[in-house]
C-alpha cells in the first residue's frame, strides 16, 4: 500500500498502517520570555510569557492551516512543561507522544525585542540539561515519530546532546538502524530538514560537518545562504547544491531577495530540472521581528507541497507565511487563510513583484475579502471602489 506525499511527487510506502497525520515535528520547544519594552536584558523591567521552538512552530502553523500534525518531544514534569503542552495542543497539534521527565526541567529563554541579526540583540538560554536534551532512540516513541507523511526536523536538535544527535541519525537513516528498527517492509517518511545552524549551541567545531551529513540524508532541505556561508564556507546557492546533491528538493533562502529552489529531474539520480535553480522572489515586507520567519517559511512550503501545488507556488506560500511571521512580534503568527494565500500566490510575476506587506496585512486582506473589497497588493490596504474579479486580488490604481 502506498500513499502519495506530494512533497517530492513520489509515492511514500506506508510504515505498517497508513500515516495518521500529515506532518510529525520532532524537537525541543521552550517557554519564551519576551520583553515588554525595548532595550538590553539588564534594563527590561518585565517580560511576557510565550512559547517557541523551531519544530513546534512549524507544527502549530500547519495545524492552524488545517493539517493534522503531531509534535514529539520531552518536557519537564513542571509548570513550564504543563504550559508548553497545553499551549501547543491549543493550536490543534497532537501532543500525546510528548513525554514528561521527572528529573530534568523544561528549557526556557529570554530575548530582547531587537532583530536577531543586529549587534544589540540578546538571547539568554536556560536549556542545558533540559528534558528535551535527553531525547534518544530509547526515550521517544519511534512509532509515533514515523506516523506521518512527512517528518520535519531541524539541526537545532542535533546540537542539544549526543543522545539527540543519535536520535536524528536513527530516524533519518535510509536503511534499518540498530536503534528502533521499523517493521519489516516499512520505510521512513519523507524527511524535511531545516539546517538551522546555531553556532552558540555547538561545542567544538564538529557542528557544520554534522549538519552537512544530516542534510545529505534528507528529502527536502531548507537552508539560508547566510548560514551555508557561515557553516560551510559556501559562497552561493549553486555551491550549496554541489555540496548537497542528494536531497530531491533543496531550498536556499536569500532573505529579502527570495529563495532559489533546486529539484531533481524526474527519474534522474543526479540532474536537476533547472541546473541553475529556480528563483522565486519574496514580496516586500515591513519587518517587525525576524524570529520565527524561517519556521513559518518551512511550514508554508510544506503545506503547499502536501496539497500538490507546483514548486514555485510552494515557495510563494513559504514567503507569504514568513511574511505573516515577520509582521508580528512573537515567534508564532497565524498563517494567511488558504483562500487568500492561494490568490496571492497565483498573482502574475508583475503583480507579485509589487506586493508590499506590513503589520496587520493578513487581517486587512481577509476582512476585505469578506466585505467584497479589492486589495491593493502593493500595500496590503483595501479600496472599496474596486470589486475583486474572478481571478482574486486586484490592484487598486488609486494608490502609488
Amino acid at each position: 500500500m502506498t500513499r502519495s506525499s506530494n512533497v517530492n511527487d513520489t509515492p511514500v510506502p506506508a510504515a505498517g498502517a497508513a500515516p495518521d497525520v500529515d506532518v510529525v515535528c520532532l524537537g525541543e520547544s521552550m517557554v519564551t520570555f519576551l520583553p515588554t519594552a525595548p532595550g538590553p536584558l539588564a534594563d527590561v523591567p518585565a517580560f511576557e510569557r510565550a512559547i517557541g521552538g523551531a519544530e513546534s512552530n512549524v507544527a502549530c502553523a500547519l495545524a492552524r492551516a488545517g493539517h493534522p500534525t503531531r509534535w514529539i518531544s520531552r518536557v519537564g514534569a513542571d509548570g513550564f512543561g504543563d504550559h508548553l503542552v497545553r499551549e501547543i495542543a491549543g493550536y490543534g497539534v497532537d501532543t500525546r507522544a510528548v513525554r514528561r521527565d521527572p528529573l530534568r526541567p523544561t528549557g526556557i529563554y529570554f530575548r530582547t525585542a531587537g532583530d536577531r541579526a543586529t549587534a544589540a540583540h540578546e538571547v539568554a538560554y536556560y536549556r542545558a540539561g533540559s528534558a528535551a536534551s535527553a531525547m534518544a532512540p530509547a526515550t521517544v516513541d519511534l512509532t509515533a515519530v514515523r506516523s506521518g507523511r512527512v517528518l520535519h526536523l531541524s539541526g537545532i536538535t542535533a546540537a542539544l546532546s549526543a543522545d539527540c544527535l543519535g536520535l536524528l541519525r536513527a530516524v533519518m537513516a535510509r536503511a534499518p538502524h540498530a536503534h528502533g528498527d521499523p517493521p519489516a517492509g516499512a520505510t521512513r517518511p519523507l524527511i524535511s530538514f531545516d539546517v538551522n545552524y546555531r553556532p552558540h549551541l555547538w561545542s567544538g567545531t564538529q557542528g557544520p560537518r554534522v549538519l552537512l551529513d544530516l542534510a545529505r540524508t534528507a528529502d527536502v532541505v531548507f537552508v539560508g545562504a547566510d548560514e551555508a556561508q557561515a557553516a560551510w564556507g559556501l559562497p552561493d546557492p549553486r555551491a550549496v547544491r554541489a555540496a548537497l546533491p542528494e536531497p530531491e528538493t533543496l531550498v536556499v533562502k536569500l532573505g529579502a531577495a527570495g529563495a532559489l529552489v533546486f529539484r531533481r529531474a524526474p527519474g534522474a539520480a543526479d540532474r536537476d530540472e533547472a541546473p541553475a535553480g529556480t528563483l522565486v522572489p519574496a514580496p516586500t515586507v515591513d519587518v517587525v521581528a525576524a524570529v520565527g520567519a524561517g519556521d513559518a517559511f518551512a511550514a508554508g512550503f510544506l503545506s503547499a507541497a502536501l496539497r500538490g501545488l507546483p514548486l514555485p507556488t510552494r515557495v510563494r506560500h513559504g514567503h507569504l507565511w514568513a511574511a505573516a511571521a515577520l509582521t508580528v512580534p512573537g515567534d508564532l503568527a497565524a498563517p494567511p487563510v488558504r483562500a487568500l494565500a492561494d490568490r496571492l500566490a497565483a498573482l502574475d510575476d508583475g503583480a507579485w513583484g509589487t506586493l508590499h506587506l506590513g503589520p496587520g496585512w493578513t487581517d486587512a486582506m481577509e476582512a476585505a475579502d469578506q466585505e467584497g473589497h479589492a486589495v491593493d497588493e502593493r500595500s496590503g490596504t483595501t479600496d472599496e471602489r474596486h470589486a475583486p474579479g474572478a481571478g482574486g486580488v486586484e490592484r487598486s490604481e488609486a494608490r502609488t
